[in-house]
């Protein structure tokens, strides 16, 4: 446990470009080094993959442990996180991603598709590290939140073992509670629901390939969640607005160009932002969710591109989009009422269409797994 990340804020960082630039700027003997020792200026240097860059990850985690970090054993951290994009209070816990009910459907499951290569990349981290560094979000469904209360109740008036600010304004806070009645509630109220994967639906997916028993997560209700966009850059294409539009327009989809487009607030429109102008795409009615007509119909069908492929990446809202990127395809926010009207039917999302925030900080609390190793 450590008050503060030893480190680039890890939370700031998906994309591999970025991490290998923050990388770059401070590497050696940071948390994101052990989670991504194969792109450290060392490891590309060398020229190592990531299995023979888990050693020295290895090596850099037990440092930090000895210096950075206290053990505590056999609790449980209630965790309060609140800033400009929503406040979340839950509990921050071991949670076992291949639990099922009593007839045998997951207590556990995903609200989004994801790519199988990322997944096998976490799974040998996890192994190969035997802690896990971050946490996966999930959300309780359920007709009534009784965790949050139950949460603030045993929060209330006590000091936090961990309060930190992130580089987003975020306050982080978090209590640890060891064995006891107040603990059991909590655990019971976390477990009282089947839990959606709001955010980290690749670690959950890696956990389970790694064959290990538990995951690092924080359950909660809120009480105010938020859904953020989840866009599609174009790089490597050579497209310019007219191929775009002529493109798309000849699979029978109305496109205007214009000077000028706010971002989506609602599904069903697009808007491409490209360096030399601007289109506004109109999606079929009751095309269901945006993303997947975008990737299917706007970027396979229409201009012949693989959505898995090297020349397509989703780019979450707020962060900026690579500089040499073709287009950027803005997308809005998926509404919560869509999210779950899938995960109800027993659906996924499309890889990478919900942004769910706030999310809690990476680092600040680490666990040790059981199950295979590397």
């Amino acid at each position: 446990m450590h008050h503060e990340v030893p480190g680039p804020d890890v939370d700031e960082f998906a994309e591999p470009d970025r991490i290998i630039a923050a990388l770059r700027r401070r590497g050696a003997g940071t948390l994101l080094a052990v989670q991504h020792p194969h792109r450290t200026p060392a490891a590309r240097a060398e020229g190592l993959g990531l299995l023979d860059a888990l050693p020295a990850a290895r090596t850099t985690l037990s440092v930090l442990l000895r210096k950075d970090y206290r053990a505590v054993t056999d609790v449980v951290a209630p965790y309060e996180v609140d800033g400009p994009d929503g406040t979340a209070c839950g509990l921050l816990c071991m949670v076992d991603p291949a639990a099922v009910d009593g007839e045998g459907i997951g207590q556990v499951r995903h609200s989004e598709e994801v790519y199988p290569d990322v997944v096998a990349e976490r799974a040998q981290v996890l192994a190969g590290l035997g802690y896990a560094t971050s946490a996966a979000l999930l959300v309780p469904v359920g007709e009534r939140d009784t965790l949050t209360a139950a949460v603030r109740r045993t929060i209330d008036g006590a000091r936090p073992d961990v309060s930190t600010v992130d580089s987003n304004g975020r306050r982080h806070r978090l209590w640890l509670l060891g064995p006891g009645p107040d603990r059991a509630g909590l655990l019971a109220d976390a477990a009282a629901h089947p839990l959606m994967v709001a955010d980290g639906n690749h670690r959950v997916a890696a956990a389970a390939a790694a064959g290990l028993s538990g995951l690092l997560a924080l359950v909660t209700s809120g009480p105010r969640l938020r859904i953020g966009a989840f866009h599609r850059v174009l790089l490597g294409t050579g497209l310019d607005p007219a191929a775009l539009r002529s493109a798309w327009r000849a699979r029978g989809l109305t496109v205007h160009a214009v000077d000028h487009a706010a971002p989506p607030r609602h599904p069903g429109t697009v808007v491409a932002r490209c360096p030399n102008g601007t289109l506004v795409v109109e999606l079929p009615p009751n095309h269901g969710i945006d993303h997947a007509v975008v990737e299917e119909l706007l970027i396979r069908d229409a201009l012949g591109i693989d959505p898995e492929g090297a020349h397509v990446r989703p780019l979450a809202d707020g962060r900026p989009a690579p500089a040499d990127a073709d287009a950027v395809l803005q997308l809005a926010p998926v509404p919560l009422a869509d999210v779950l009207a899938v995960h109800a039917a027993g659906q996924r999302m499309p890889r990478k269409s919900t942004y769910f925030t706030p999310k809690p900080r990476s680092g600040l609390l680490l666990a040790k797994l059981d199950g295979p190793r590397l």
